[in-house]
């Protein structure tokens, strides 16, 4: 008998009238961060929840309608859902939360631009750290209730999901979502029609379709370009996260920028502050300038309008992490974009040219010339970073450059896992969800019994184990393994006895996070792993970007050594890494490894979740770690001196990693009493949280970019902006005297120095300085004073302001008398540069000269 056609249906159940905000519930994602939300979910049919990856549109499309109408009659269940709804109407009440800050005016409005945003697994639209950033970056201003939109692409790939062969090799899986199924809604324009737009491509112009989504209290827009109308190569700009060639990079990145801005403009926004999440989106400033010149600005003063209001923040360590473009492509893709500037062409590429490649585009050359206000994402990462954009300001030493920093931190809500809250509700009151920047009330943490904390700590590492043993189960029958060979690798993953010690290391595969740095000596960690008494599990999890060869060369390696005899059931591979399983582990693992090569973590943000849930750090001191470790809550791998090769420096801090496994970690969580765990370990993983959650929390970071950076750019732009543009055209033409003046700027020194003077003395100090048209009040001499061995860094001297006394010929003649403050061995120097109360920043002009 021959099959005929098979057809598909799918049956929608209808909602119950008393269920009905099921919906909203699921078009909000505000389940992300809410357990008690996807707990009514998983409540009405917990297999079907887990089918639907805790979607719950999906969900709710799927359920038996049955089920709904049981619920519906459920009084248990009705109490759950209506105490659900009462939080989420009381949260999405609430006032601004900017205690002890100045609040944002009406009509104030943050614009923040990233290439991915990681909210939720059922929301696959990121890869990794950037994008979880950023997605706990929207929560918590949704959390401060701040004024504040996102822009970002709705990919219809978006990033791969994984599996790891018999062999080690990773596999990867694109899965093409339907947009039905996400918790995205067509965005519209004031009138209510849909919000699309066009952008000019070179020979052709695309369509791009804007998505939303909720998040909580604000929205993020969404750019989607897989439309009919659109040939299929434009189809394919959005269709899939970091994928595609050098040409679909530059078209992925002028959607986003310039898409970007005309997006917020279909749907009626007027952004005050824009900030760029990486250079990816850096192209919005040209979209902004060429906005600001059709009404009627030149460019240099379009350009300062521009850049006053906008914040960059770079996440990249190293040079070659940054997007750069050839000339010949920018040349091809923006020839139709620069006379609209009004502009020639090289003078377009200079907005973006690359200090160290003058043929290469760089975005984030690109970026820091059209911001005013820029930062790296920990005290060592402003550092690295003030260092490569050196010669974006080339006369300012690194120390002194506008390069700021505000470290990373993590959404609370989000990644503490329910059962702590729980245990802080009993012990810590309600309260502690206001108190989660006080450090003072962390102490009390103290306070909880350590029977309770550890029981806590035990229960969380149970359910992660038997997450761990269904997955690898899965893996495992997948690749043909035996029932007998499972037995032996799950041997200590056992969800029933979690009293192993068990060590996690889980984040993309690539080589400066140095995933074998465990495996440096395996004869020493043969040994470490050798004790029956005392025995320990790696777990290891994470991707490799599908292009990175050498990443998919780190995941066989583990996958090799996991599988040797003497390593086996004490290494674990898990596959499909993602927020779901991030979850688990960074709440379960007693031990959170982290191994980079120093100084490349920009931040890195796994820790924190990790540490925020009592598991303790074991990390090399760079990122956040090098500001979060204080002795006594964690462990910390002190980089390799510079001086050493890179061999030396894997050497070295392998063998640290070694010896604090072995002389501290082992022996600290093995020191268990009869009560059957270690009080010394849960004092460390007591002061673990108490002292990484009031520190690393998104709300304190997102807290200091509103203080740093988000208001004074509002108000900054809001000057600049007054009486036609007034102030950002005196700003420009000032800025271009100066610029044409400075190469003959010259100091000489008047006076004859003193050698010794006693203390309350004054110096009496007189230069010359040759102006070469500019007035004295154009500029800013200044001496540096410190202690003689300090004096190479300008941020750790006093600087002293001289006065103009006159002028004597081409010179004017500044002085300054000072008194010292301190004795001893002391050294100045002294400098001029250029000075304007319209500056963001004193050296934002990057020019100075030394006398």
């Amino acid at each position: 008998m021959e099959n005929g056609n098979k057809y598909s249906i799918e049956v929608v159940p209808k909602i119950p009238r008393k269920l009905l905000r099921l919906e909203e519930l699921a078009n909000n994602l505000w389940y992300s961060w809410d357990r008690p939300t996807r707990s009514i979910f998983a409540q009405l049919h917990p297999k079907l929840w887990d089918v639907a990856g805790h979607n719950p549109k999906v969900f709710l499309r799927r359920v038996d309608e049955h089920r709904l109408q049981e619920a519906a009659e459920n009084q248990a269940f009705l109490t759950n859902y209506n105490r659900v709804l009462a939080s989420y109407d009381s949260y999405h009440n609430d006032p601004p939360k900017l205690e002890g800050q100045e609040q944002f005016k009406n009509g104030d409005l943050i614009a923040y631009f990233c290439a991915e945003f990681g909210l939720h697994e059922s929301f696959p639209i990121y890869s990794g750290g950037l994008g979880i950033l950023a997605g706990d970056h929207c929560k918590a201003a949704s959390d401060l209730n701040l004024p504040f939109v996102a822009v970002g692409f709705l990919y219809r790939q978006g990033y791969f999901t994984q599996r790891i062969n018999a062999d080690g090799n990773q596999l990867v899986h694109y899965n093409a979502a339907d947009f039905d199924d996400l918790p995205v809604t067509p965005a519209v324009r004031d009138d209510g029609s849909p919000a699309h737009f066009s952008l000019e491509m070179p020979g052709r112009k695309i369509e791009v379709r804007v998505w939303q989504a909720r998040v909580g209290h604000i929205t993020l827009y969404l750019l989607d370009t897989d439309l009919d109308s659109n040939s299929e190569s434009d189809r394919n700009i959005t269709y899939q996260l970091y994928g595609g060639d050098r040409h679909m990079r530059i078209q992925q990145e002028i959607v986003l920028g310039i898409g970007g801005v005309r997006a917020l403009a279909e749907v009626g926004l007027k952004p005050t502050v824009w900030h760029i999440n990486e250079g990816h989106a850096a192209f919005l400033i040209l979209e902004r300038i060429r906005e600001l010149i059709a009404q009627g600005l030149d460019f240099a003063s379009a350009l300062e309008a521009v850049a006053v209001n906008t914040v960059f923040t770079t996440h990249t360590p190293v040079p070659a992490g940054h997007d750069h473009f050839a000339h010949e492509m920018i040349m091809d893709y923006f020839s139709h974009f620069w006379p609209q500037l009004g502009i020639e062409a090289e003078h377009f590429f200079d907005l973006g040219r690359d200090p160290d490649n003058i043929h290469e585009f760089n975005m984030t050359s690109l970026a820091v010339r059209g911001s005013r206000h820029q930062n790296g994402v920990s005290r060592i990462h402003g550092d690295v970073s003030s260092g490569i954009c050196r010669k974006l300001w080339p006369q300012i030493e690194p120390d002194e450059n506008p390069m700021d920093y505000i470290t990373n931190g993590v959404h609370v809500p989000t990644f503490l896992a329910l059962e702590w809250a729980d245990l802080f509700d009993r012990h810590l009151g309600g309260e502690w969800r206001n108190h989660l920047h006080d450090p003072a009330f962390w102490s009390r943490i103290d306070d909880i019994p350590d029977q309770q904390f550890w029981s806590v700590r035990q229960s969380l590492k149970s359910q992660m184990l038997y997450g761990i043993r269904h997955r690898l189960s899965l893996q495992h029958a997948r690749n043909h393994g035996g029932e007998a060979h499972l037995d032996r690798l799950l041997k200590y993953c056992n969800a029933d006895d979690p009293s192993v010690l068990t060590i996690g290391f889980a984040r993309r595969f690539a080589t400066y996070k140095r995933a074998n740095l465990l495996f440096h000596d395996l004869d020493w960690l043969r040994e470490i792993t050798g004790d029956k008494d005392r025995p320990v599990l790696f777990v290891f999890a994470g991707k490799a970007h599908p292009a990175d060869t050498p990443g998919h060369d780190l995941i066989r390696q583990v996958h090799g050594v996991a599988n040797m005899p003497e390593f086996e059931g004490k290494v674990l591979l898990v596959e499909g890494y993602d927020l779901g399983l991030a979850r688990r582990l960074v709440a379960g693992v007693d031990v959170w490894l982290n191994t980079p090569v120093y100084p490349m973590e920009a931040s890195g943000t796994s820790g924190m979740k990790a540490g925020i849930n009592g598991t303790l750090n074991l990390s090399v001191l760079d990122g956040w770690w090098g500001e979060g470790y204080d002795g006594t809550n964690g462990w910390a791998i002190k980089p390799a001196p510079d001086h050493f090769d890179e061999h030396k420096k894997y050497h070295e801090d392998s063998r640290t990693l070694y010896e604090l496994l072995q002389d501290h970690v082992i022996p600290a969580y093995y020191n268990q009493s009869k009560m059957g765990y270690s009080h010394e370990w849960i004092k460390l993983a007591k002061r673990s949280m108490a002292t990484i959650i009031p520190h690393f929390s998104a709300s304190r970071q997102v807290g200091e970019y509103v203080s740093k950076f988000y208001l004074p750019a509002g108000k900054q732009g809001l000057v600049y902006a007054q009486d036609g543009y007034r102030a950002a055209r005196e700003l420009a033409q000032w800025k271009a005297r100066v610029a044409a003046s400075w190469p003959d700027i010259a100091l000489r020194r008047l006076d004859a120095p003193l050698k010794r003077i006693n203390f309350g003395e004054t110096i009496h100090v007189e230069v010359a300085v040759r102006l070469n048209g500019l007035g004295p009040e154009d500029v800013r001499v200044e001496m540096l004073l410190g202690r003689s061995r300090s004096i190479s860094h300008s941020k750790a001297c006093m600087p002293f302001k001289f006065e103009c006394s006159g002028q004597v010929g081409d010179e004017h003649v500044f002085v300054l008398d000072m008194q010292p403050e301190l004795c001893g061995r002391l050294g100045y120097q002294v400098r001029v540069y250029p000075d304007h109360e319209l500056l963001t920043h004193p050296h934002e002009t990057g020019l100075m000269a030394w006398l």
